[in-house]
């Protein structure tokens, strides 16, 4: 399995499909050298502004999709 370093360079969109939600990117992606010491991970970074940008992007797409859900399942028991 490879392994990428991932540096998101800029946040662009969000927006949810058919459950999906979709987070249109600029990104730097490189080949992370294989290491020994057992699992293998792929890392992405981004800095603390596009970090809560992001978590601000979930946030609105994940409401969105709450509110498409019937009543009786919003409240998260099974």
């Amino acid at each position: 399995m490879k392994t990428y370093d991932i540096e998101i360079q800029r946040l662009k969109s969000a927006r949810h499909h058919k459950g999906l939600i979709e987070l249109g990117v600029e990104v730097l992606v490189q080949p992370r050298p294989a290491r020994e010491e057992g699992g293998v991970i792929s890392c992405l970074s981004l800095e603390v502004d596009d970090a809560r940008t992001l978590m601000l992007l979930l946030k609105q797409q994940i409401a969105e999709l709450d509110k498409l859900q019937p009543r009786s399942r919003r409240s998260g028991r099974c």
